[in-house]
């Protein structure tokens, strides 16, 4: 296994490199390299330059619009985006649900909802997660009656959604709803497609630590859902739920921002005058080394990604990436509130907003360092929390 790049991978680097350079627009960058909040016009704003360039489906092949970009290629194009400060695309879209309709989706589905992906014109959102079933996401409540009508099979849909990321924006929303109590738990679960415009959909924002409604509560009552918009067959969506999850584990790990947060620490600490502090220098230092084992271990997944002895694996490897990436996030956002000392103690949510001239004592970049930290508490919790991740490799991978 050789994990250097070729002259042809690198020559694609700096491609995508001169590329980004020249259409990510300064102002989110900026944005995004000082840690502050970003609109959904921002997000949406880069999505839709990328569904442009025909890469907002970086990872598509090319029989459903996607460039057919290697493993490799996809990585190195992630790398770059994050190195020139452009937002982490919303995932739920063409990270998560995209392919599993390329998947287990009707030709008729593919048609109907993966340009919309493609182009960032619509924005999805991921009901998963409910009070109560969250890391034990088999225990779902989240109902599903199919009822034959004048107009067509539909499905009434009953039942409530939490931690619902960037949920305030979605226009669609792709569901786990249990549509049979028979059996074990999985075996009753099926996976639709919801029009949040439809009557009898509710979003209420949950305020988060860091002062921002990131996530939402979605609420269903009696919510109409033509049954064409099932995915697959009925009581098979935990199948394609796992093969989704695979997607968003190794999604969470996010080497390449790691690698763009660990370069902002090391201003910070500078700025700061701690980059000088041995002690401090040397958790800088095991912090950096871990961050190169993840990319070794994605670079490792990317190499044996053209193997035959795919499937299972992949599940398996997505725990391992998400439970040290998630950790790994953490850290960085402790080290930076250590780096600004006393003057990142002050909560200052405002600090958050581009344009924000507020009295604080210290450097700007301290203002966000407290935000920052909250809001990262959630990620060894999302995505499976990190807990149940280890069980998962320990039975898998250690037998």
């Amino acid at each position: 296994m050789d994990l250097n790049f070729t002259s042809e991978e690198l020559a694609f680097r700096e491609r995508i490199r001169a590329w980004v350079g020249e259409n990510l627009p300064r102002d989110i960058s900026q944005k995004v390299m000082a840690a502050q909040h970003l609109t959904r016009d921002d997000m949406q704003r880069w999505a839709k330059i990328l569904g442009k360039q025909g890469w907002l489906g970086w990872g598509w092949p090319k029989q459903f619009g996607g460039p057919g970009w290697t493993a490799v290629q996809k990585h190195l194009f992630e790398e770059e985006c994050a190195r020139a400060g452009a937002p982490r695309v919303v995932p739920f879209g063409p990270i998560m649900v995209a392919p599993v309709i390329m998947a287990f989706g009707s030709p008729e589905q593919q048609k109907r909802f993966l340009p919309g992906i493609a182009s960032g014109e619509v924005w999805w959102s991921q009901g998963y997660s409910e009070p109560g079933s969250g890391s034990d996401l088999a225990s779902l409540k989240t109902r599903a009656e199919r009822v034959r009508t004048s107009s067509g099979d539909k499905y009434i849909v009953n039942g409530q959604k939490t931690w619902t990321t960037l949920g305030q924006y979605g226009e669609w929303i792709f569901c786990l709803v249990r549509t049979s109590t028979e059996g074990k738990p999985q075996t009753g679960i099926s996976f639709l497609l919801i029009d949040m415009k439809s009557p009898g959909v509710k979003v209420r924002p949950i305020v988060l630590m860091d002062g921002g409604a990131e996530v939402n509560e979605v609420f269903f009552d009696n919510v109409e859902v033509p049954a064409e918009n099932l995915v697959g067959e009925e009581n098979k969506g935990w199948t394609y739920a796992k093969y989704l999850l695979a997607h968003e584990r190794t999604n969470i790990a996010d080497v390449n921002r790691a690698k763009r947060e660990l370069e902002r620490l090391k201003r910070i600490a500078r700025a700061e005058g701690v980059y000088d502090d041995l002690r401090f220098r040397d958790q800088i230092a095991l912090l950096e080394v871990d961050i190169v084992a993840l990319e070794m271990l994605v670079l490792r997944v990317l190499s044996a990604e053209q193997s035959a002895n795919k499937g299972r694996a992949d599940l398996d490897i997505a725990g391992l990436l998400k439970i040290k990436g998630s950790e790994i996030q953490q850290r960085y956002t402790e080290l930076t509130m250590l780096a600004c000392g006393p003057y990142a103690l002050p909560f200052v949510k405002e600090a958050m907003e581009a344009g924000w001239q507020g009295d604080h004592v210290g450097a700007a970049h301290c203002a966000t360092a407290t935000a920052g930290y909250l809001n990262y508490r959630k990620t060894t919790i999302y995505g499976g929390s990190n807990e149940v991740q280890r069980n998962i490799v320990a039975q898998t991978v250690l037998g």
